[in-house]
């Protein structure tokens, strides 16, 4: 059975789809932008930018009872790749690195709200 997590330390999905889905084990978290949930303002520059998706990404894996060691799958959309080696650095200062996901990290034209980056992960229960 599929159950949606929402949870209010992260941003409200702006559109028609769920902060998150859980289903047989398995939890499939929505892109997630640089959006302060306290503020309801987006962050700016690609440092603060991806430090804000990942604690995004982190209070949606909490509310599931997961952390980013269960995370299995990362996809990281980049509006400029030179901001790749920042970007990069400040992922992984949050990532397990016992247990790293697979990942692909791709340059795009343009995201929502004209961010620099967004995040969508794929988590499992062990």
């Amino acid at each position: 059975m599929k159950k949606i997590i929402s949870t209010p330390k992260a941003p409200a999905a702006i559109g028609p789809y769920a902060q998150a889905n859980y289903i047989n084990g398995i939890l499939y978290i929505s892109g997630q932008i640089p959006l302060n949930p306290e503020t309801g303002q987006l962050e700016d520059g690609i440092e603060d930018e991806t430090h804000q998706v990942m604690k995004n990404l982190k209070v949606i894996l909490e509310e599931a009872g997961l952390t980013f060691s269960n995370v299995v799958k990362t996809t990281i959309f980049l509006k400029n790749m030179d901001d790749f080696a920042v970007m990069n650095d400040i992922y992984t200062s949050y990532m397990d690195m016992e247990n790293l996901p697979a990942r692909e990290t791709i340059e795009v034209s343009c995201l929502p709200k004209n961010v620099s980056v967004e995040i969508s992960m794929i988590a499992h229960r062990f």
